[in-house]
This record gives structure tokens, C-alpha cells and sequence, in this order.
């Protein structure tokens, strides 16, 4: 709908009615267009479509992939948003992701925690909430300087500008976009995963990543300890996930299956198992067994029976289960078929390194049953890539017969090889890896789990050695507030980006000229105007 046609339907609802008179049509139809999205369920159907048709993109073109950055609190996703829309003119293609492990850090109300699931459940659908706040606030912001640019050429009798501004408002994109977030392992049975689900999705997420370890001892995917359930578990949440969906009218709504077989050696449990090759089956033949007899069953023992033989699996005092070492890739393949084949709609497995190959090895494996499978992929910070890449780098110009005689393989995280030729092949290749991933190893979305964690603390002791050291103020004007202004970073002028200027526009809906309003010619905010 135009903004003309917005005015207009504006004014049919408020024309005629006594004692509407000073309402004014323009104002309605601006504050509508301010705020777009009605509840965090329109969110989450506009998104889910927006996803569903770049995973469809994708399927065409592997060079069509996505991205996100992690953001552990609503500014910061709001200004990665704005600077997305400044730097590249459009939000496409361009996601959030929502980290259970920053949360755990940094939103808990028992403080700092371990990705371990400890934190309240209810702050990741807050964290949901608050992020699609401080989107819409942007969007409210960046439409209040249109409508006030507006104004002024028409102040001015410039009906072209005028014209053109209109142009802008009608063909506005909003900063709302997909948020994949994070459910951990569902924070209990399938009952628990489908009420946090359900408040999730009412927050605004259209996309859960679910992983299949087991809620009460979950892991951060880099840490060890990990274990796994059986299959038929993880399916019920996946399951439980898409009735929340469904019950709340989200139909296309996305669920991210994630496996951490590749670094989960354990187990908890046995899997059921119905017939010999089911599932279950399956699942228990890669656990670490011994062969017995009858006679060397000892007290408390648990055995198992499979083709024909009486097996011991390997019991851990914690009464956990042991699978066979080296038998992740094939657990994570099998995890991988078994979701898609479930209801799952992306997957992402969880790897020790960033390796194209490692992970193109998987992915063929499970194409090779759904052609269609495809990858969200953390681009971890876990991972030592500058060490990571150089150490490629090496080991295939070891291969392919190159002198690497001027290389210690053990040391090239060194800052003695930063200007050397290996190292600028391995930062070539970090360059390229999202792109090179996307077409080789089937990874649909790219994501960075907790950017905004360690710029966080990578900008406050930059700050700090300076403004508490020689620097002093010049410290915080040279390095933050100057290079705001030079870089044209819209948060320079903080008062707006708080909403002053929209309360301003409300103040003078409401009161006319007898508002009070905030940007006056005394508001220091004016001497960032040139």
C-alpha cells in the first residue's frame, strides 16, 4: 500500500467521528507505517517466508547463501542492521542469529554462565522480543527523518523532492529480518521444548536450531563431554517444535537440526530398538562393546543382543555409555538423514575445525539420500583460524611437493609469519571460505556465533588504555566519537538513536503547539548536524 493509500485509509477511519476532529489522518498513517508489525507472530510469518524463499534461491544458486551475526542484547542487532542497510543499500540475505552460549554469558540473572543450559529459559524468547523491539524502533527512526524530510519540501513548495521522498517511504525496507535461535537441547522432554517453542515463536523467531544432546548434561559444542540421545528422542522435539509451529499459524516456519556426534564420544542411553536395522539399532551399533558369553555376565551388567552375538557396551561409572572412536562421521551423517527424514529443514553439525573438506565429505554423504540438503554453519570463534588455515595452507603444500623448509608447522600462529607468503595464502582462504563452503560443502547460512561478545571486549580495552592513559579524553574523541562522525555511524547522535526525535513527533500529534519537544536549538545533539 502507497503512503497516499495509507493517509487515505487513515482518513476513512478517522473522518466523521465526533470529537475527532484534531486527529490528524497523515499522523495515523505515519505511526501505522512506524510500526509495521503488529506481534511478534506477523514476525515470525513474514521471516519464515523470507527464509523460504532464500533457501529456494539457494537450491538454485549455492552462490545465493546467507549470513548472520550473533547479538547478545536488541542494540546491538539494531546496529548491525542499520549498518548492513548503510553499507550495502538492503537487508537481503542478511540474518540474526541468537546464541544460547551469549545468553548463558550474558543475559542470565545468575550472572556469567557455561553454555550449559543453566539459564532461565524464558530470557532467550526475552532476548527474541527485545531484538524485534529495537528493529522496529530503527525502523520508526528511519521513517520519522523521511516524513520530516517530507515535510520540509513541502514547506518548501518542492513537489519534486516531495515526490521522491514518497518514492522512498513506499519502497522502505524494514530492519526485521529471520533470527535463527538457539533452544539448545529443548531445556527438558519434548513437552518443555514445545512450550519454550511455542515462546520463542511468539517473540518472533521463525526458525529454531535444536541439537541432539542431552538436555540435563548439555555441552557447549567446543566443549567436551558431550552426549547424545537416541534418534526417536531428538525426533520427538523436532516434532514437538513443529506443532508449536503449526498451532500458531506459522506453516512455514524452519527447524535447524543440529548433530555434535562428531565430538560427542557418549551416550546416556540404549536405544529401543524394534527389529534388527531399525533406527534404534542403528544407533546402538556404533556403541564400544565387548563380546561375551552368557557365563561372563556380571553383576549389573547391561547387555545387548545383535546378529546373533551377546555384546557388552562399555559403561562409564557415571553410567554412560561409550561409542566406538572414530565413529563421528558416521553418527553425524545418520543423525543428519534420520532429521530431514523427520521434519527437520536445515541442519548444522557442529565440527572440531573450519575445514571445507571435512565438511563437504558429510554433506555428500547424506545428499547422496536428500539432494536438498543443506547447512547452517557456525564460523566459530572457538576455532583458532588464523592457526587453522596456515596449518592447511602447509599441509597441502606439503602434498603437493612445495619447500616448506622456512616453516615451523607447530609455530605459524607466530606474528614471525605474518607477512610471509603461507600466511597470505591462509587469509585467502578465510576470505573465501563462506563463499567457497556455500558451493562446495552445501552450507546454506553462515553464521558467527558471538561476534559481538568479542568486539565488545576487544573495543572496551582499546578504550580503556587509552582514556585511562596518556591519551586521556583524546582517547574516546579521536578513536570513538571522531571516527563515529567519519564513518557516519547514526548512533553518534545517541538521543535520536534513543527515539528523542520520534517522542517529538508524538508530542506534537498529541499536544500541537503546546508540545514540548526535546530537539530544540539548545539540544547539543545540533552540533553534529554539519
Amino acid at each position: 500500500m502507497s503512503y497516499q493509500s495509507q493517509v487515505q485509509a487513515a482518513a476513512a477511519a478517522v473522518n466523521g467521528k465526533p470529537g475527532w476532529e484534531s486527529i490528524s489522518a497523515e499522523s495515523v498513517a505515519r505511526m501505522r507505517l512506524q510500526n509495521r508489525f503488529q506481534s511478534g507472530l506477523d514476525i515470525a510469518r513474514y521471516t519464515a517466508a523470507i527464509m523460504r524463499r532464500d533457501m529456494a534461491a539457494y537450491d538454485a544458486d549455492p552462490a545465493a547463501y546467507t549470513q548472520s551475526l550473533g547479538c547478545w542484547h536488541g542494540f546491538i542487532g539494531q546496529q548491525k542492521l542499520i549498518s548492513i542497510k548503510k553499507h550495502f543499500g538492503t537487508t537481503d540475505k542478511r540474518y540474526l542469529y541468537l546464541s544460547g552460549w551469549m545468553i548463558a554469558a550474558l543475559r542470565s540473572e545468575f550472572g556469567p554462565l557455561p553454555d550449559q543450559s543453566m539459564h532461565e529459559k524464558t530470557s532467550v524468547p526475552a532476548l527474541i522480543e527485545e531484538l524485534y523491539t529495537f528493529l522496529r524502533q530503527a525502523d520508526a527512526r528511519e521513517l520519522g527523518g523521511l516524513f520530516r524530510d517530507l515535510d520540509a519540501a513541502r514547506a518548501a513548495g518542492d513537489a519534486v523532492k516531495a515526490k521522491a521522498i514518497e518514492h522512498q517511504i513506499d519502497n522502505f525496507q524494514t530492519h526485521v529480518v529471520p533470527i535463527i535461535a538457539d533452544i539448545d537441547a529443548g531445556f527438558g522432554n519434548a513437552e518443555a521444548t514445545y512450550l519454550l517453542a511455542k515462546k520463542m515463536i511468539e517473540a518472533g523467531a521463525c526458525a529454531l536450531q535444536i541439537e541432539n544432546q542431552v538436555s540435563d548434561e548439555k555441552q557447549c559444542g567446543h566443549q567436551d563431554g558431550k552426549v547424545t540421545v537416541p534418534h526417536e528422542d531428538f525426533v520427538a522435539k523436532i516434532r514437538a517444535i513443529r506443532y508449536a509451529f503449526l498451532e500458531l499459524g506459522v506453516e512455514d516456519g524452519i527447524i535447524v537440526a543440529r548433530t555434535d556426534s562428531l565430538g560427542a564420544g557418549l551416550t546416556k542411553q540404549i536405544a529401543f530398538s524394534r527389529e534388527p536395522g531399525d533406527i534404534g539399532d542403528q544407533y546402538n551399533s556404533f556403541l564400544d562393546c565387548d563380546e561375551i558369553d552368557v557365563g561372563q555376565v556380571g553383576n549389573g551388567d547391561v547387555v545387548i543382543s545383535r546378529n546373533g552375538k551377546l555384546l557388552r557396551p562399555k559403561r562409564l561409572a557415571s553410567n554412560l555409555f561409550q561409542f566406538r572412536a572414530g565413529s563421528g562421521e558416521d553418527r553425524c551423517v545418520l543423525d543428519c538423514i534420520n532429521s530431514l527424514q523427520n521434519g527437520a529443514d536445515l541442519l548444522w553439525i557442529e565440527t572440531e575445525k573450519p575445514h571445507i573438506g571435512q565438511i563437504a565429505g558429510m554433506v555428500n554423504r547424506i545428499r547422496e539420500v536428500i539432494p536438498t540438503a543443506k547447512l547452517v554453519y557456525n564460523n566459530s570463534p572457538s576455532f583458532n583460524w588464523t592457526l587453522n588455515f596456515r596449518q592447511q595452507v602447509f599441509d597441502a603444500w606439503v602434498a603437493a611437493g612445495k619447500d616448506v623448509s622456512a616453516y615451523d608447522r607447530a609455530r605459524l600462529m607466530s606474528v614471525d609469519y605474518d607477512g610471509s607468503d603461507l600466511a597470505a595464502e591462509a587469509d585467502e582462504r578465510i576470505r573465501t571460505f563462506q563463499r567457497d563452503a556455500a558451493r562446495e560443502a552445501g552450507i546454506f547460512h553462515h553464521l558467527i556465533t558471538l561476534p559481538t561478545y568479542h568486539t565488545a571486549a576487544l573495543s572496551t580495552d582499546n578504550l580503556a588504555k587509552e582514556y585511562f592513559g596518556d591519551a586521556g579524553m583524546l582517547g574516546y574523541v579521536k578513536n570513538v566519537q571522531r571516527a563515529e562522525i567519519r564513518q557516519g555511524i547514526a548512533c553518534v547522535k545517541h538521543q535520536n538513536m534513543s527515539g528523542s526525535d520520534i517522542g517529538d513527533d508524538h508530542k506534537e500529534y498529541f499536544a500541537g503547539e503546546a508540545a514540548l519537544k526535546a530537539g530544540g536549538v539548545h539540544n547539543t545533539m545540533n552540533q553534529f548536524a554539519a
